[in-house]
């Protein structure tokens, strides 16, 4: 991948509640040459789980993302500069049932090695294989209270689990 270099996990000296909580991340399944779709997200994480280096996204039921990320084995996670922030505002905020989030956001998409989608303008991609995946249940919360501030319609997200396979840093 030109422009970009290879890293291992072990190698990957960012902060991540910073990446995912403030700067955000691009969660993106699908092909380029079949459909795909993408969105932005501050839910997730980075880790070491069942002997592998993991993320964990969570997706909402409404969201066009789902039955893209239910269908793709894969799914990649990319991190962008401040540069791009309205970008993945857009992302974020419209559907790409209803709108080309690709053309009106002004990324460039290509293809990784494994055939996944990401984006020239992310300074990190991590593409992940999915391993597990899990909805959130009301009755498995402990705290009641966060369901009513983060669920009020019920809408629980569903978690996966991905092992990240490769990792590539712009540089």
């Amino acid at each position: 991948m030109e422009g970009y270099q290879k890293i291992n996990a072990g190698d990957l000296n960012e902060n991540t509640f910073k990446l995912i909580g403030k700067e955000w991340m691009l969660i993106t399944a699908g092909t380029i040459k079949g459909k795909y779709n993408m969105m932005t997200a501050s839910w997730g994480g980075l880790g070491w789980l069942w002997e592998k280096p993991i993320s964990f996204i969570f997706i909402r039921p409404q969201r066009y993302t789902l039955e893209f990320t239910e269908r793709e084995a894969w799914y990649t996670v990319s991190f962008f500069s401040e540069k791009y922030r309205e970008a993945l505002r857009l992302c974020g905020t419209k559907s790409g049932r209803d709108t080309d989030k690709t053309a009106e956001s002004g990324l460039s998409p290509f293809e990784t090695e494994n055939g996944n989608v990401a984006f020239q303008e992310a300074r990190i991609i991590l593409e992940c294989k999915k391993l597990f995946a899990t909805d959130i249940r009301e009755n498995d919360f402990i705290v009641k209270e966060l369901i009513q501030k983060i669920y009020p319609t019920k809408d629980f997200h569903k978690m996966y689990f991905g092992e990240i396979v490769n990792i590539w840093i712009k540089g």
